[in-house]
């Protein structure tokens, strides 16, 4: 009983060091107004903008790696992160042990009950159908791989079909065939095609999955690689833009680019020859891909808004940029695997990082263990005293992980440190110890040190990881 009641009063102890930090941000008397109406602990409205944060910063406009530094750290993941694909390093052929290495691993028989949209368990019947399109069986011992860009945002599915399922039969926003997202002007490998024809498995830089073939335009290996490697080009700086709507070219009409997508620009564009029936003027003219009717790829001009948030180049990599371009997604819905036209929380941070032109691998998983970042790792019997400590030391941009889970640390305000991250919900305890949790479902601004795990444990005491980009060496 000692060592319980000893536990306790730790955790005790840490709770009201926790809460009379949090009163001594909101400025009140009582633990429990420590929590505004909204539900959220600790969060005012200062807290939602980001130049509070910019303007806490000594140095936020001061680059933290070089161009050249970039491409270093860029090549450095290449190498070192199997995460990371290199493809133009794939064989020109492509050997069935090559294609089963990136496919049965993925689209394996699921083990576990599977809901529909209506709650109703998979039959047996139904998954075997699903797992058949895989075509696993037409793996031929050889084949010329094949090359493709993406001609809008589309789906990465575990498995060739549209169908979606859950986990339970109460829970329908996570779709656990959904894996990610690939975005207009993306290259892919093509490796495999499904059964039904409709699908292809795609490899592409950062995952390999099914695609609908109808999202893929393709082409020969130089035209694919060689898109958007010109000098002239923009780079998406908004959470999304849009080309303008035209009835010429559906493929290009109103077409979504996701932040840190980047497209050529065509500068030498005739000035007054009209792009799809409109004069170009008030508009950037960009190449973008489009898909024919008969698969084949093909580059065309469309028009982007000169009031679209966009940049001639990737944006410096400083603390104000990284604050002012994660604030940007504030208040989008959480998606997993991108659903949603929006982002889960590895996504959210890797769009962030990519609008300066920094790669970091697509899954929470593979992020935090990446060894091309600079990297703490924590232990189980890692103290609380001490992942405390860190977590003081932490800057602008470091990426904070739990299992299943990434923070991009913001700041710090009265000593509690401060994320902005795309989630689910959080939990924590009130003035009288219970637990209580909000549901958010989006990208939100949230203390760190107050949040639990589950009921028994801390978040901080769960952090497997801490990431950062900084140059080599530095502190």
């Amino acid at each position: 009983m000692r060592c319980k009641r000893r536990r306790d009063g730790a955790r005790a102890r840490r709770v009201g060091w926790l809460l009379g930090a949090l009163l001594a941000i909101a400025g009140v008397s009582h633990a429990r107004d420590a929590v505004p109406d909204h539900g959220v602990i600790g969060v005012a409205d200062r807290h939602l903008s980001p130049d509070y944060w910019i303007s806490r910063q000594a140095h936020a406009e001061r680059p933290r790696l070089t161009r050249a530094e970039i491409a270093e750290q860029n090549a450095r993941m290449q190498a070192t992160d199997t995460h990371v694909n290199g493809l133009e390093a794939l064989p020109a052929q492509l050997r069935d042990a090559d294609v089963r290495a990136w496919l049965v691993p993925l689209s394996s028989p699921p083990t576990r009950a599977l809901y529909d949209a209506q709650g109703q368990v998979l039959t047996a019947d139904q998954v075997n159908r699903v797992v058949a399109n895989a075509n696993l069986v037409a793996i031929p011992a050889q084949a010329p791989a094949r090359y493709g860009l993406v001609v809008q945002r589309a789906d990465l599915r575990t498995f060739p079909t549209r169908q979606r399922v859950f986990s339970s039969p109460d829970d329908t926003d996570i779709d656990r065939f959904q894996e990610s997202a690939l975005f207009p002007g993306t290259p892919v490998v093509i490796a495999h095609t499904s059964a039904d024809g409709d699908w292809y498995f795609v490899v592409s830089p950062l995952y390999a999955a099914w695609i609908e073939k109808r999202f893929v335009g393709e082409g020969s290996r130089d035209t694919v690689f060689g898109y958007g490697k010109g000098d002239a080009a923009l780079v998406v700086t908004g959470a999304t833009v849009r080309t303008v709507h035209n009835p010429e070219e559906p493929g290009l009409s109103a077409l979504q680019l996701d932040m840190g997508v980047r497209v050529p620009l065509l500068a030498d564009w005739q000035a007054d020859k009209p792009v799809n029936g409109q004069h170009p003027y008030t508009s950037h003219v960009i190449q973008l891909p489009v898909r024919r009717a008969d698969g084949s790829l093909e580059l065309l001009p469309a028009l982007l808004p000169r009031t679209a948030d966009v940049a001639s180049d990737y944006l410096p990599y400083t603390a104000a940029n990284l604050l002012h371009q994660s604030f940007k997604f504030l208040g989008e819905r959480y998606g997993w695997g991108h659903r949603y036209d929006s982002r889960d929380c590895s996504g959210f941070v890797s769009e962030v990082y990519r609008s300066m032109g920094i790669v970091l691998p697509r899954n929470t998983s593979a992020q935090a263990v990446s060894p091309a970042l600079d990297r703490i790792g924590f232990d189980a019997g890692d103290r609380h005293e001490k992942r405390l400590a860190v977590l003081q030391t932490l800057q602008v941009g470091d990426l904070v992980y739990i299992p299943g889970h990434v923070m991009m640390v913001i700041g710090h305000d009265n000593g509690i440190t401060y994320t902005i991250h795309d989630t689910t919900g959080i939990s924590y305890r009130d003035a009288d110890g219970n637990v209580v949790r909000t549901t958010l479902n989006s990208v939100a601004v949230t203390p760190l040190e107050p949040l639990l795990f589950n009921p028994e444990q801390s978040t901080v005491d769960r952090i497997t990881a801490i990431q950062r980009i900084r140059p080599q060496g530095a502190p």
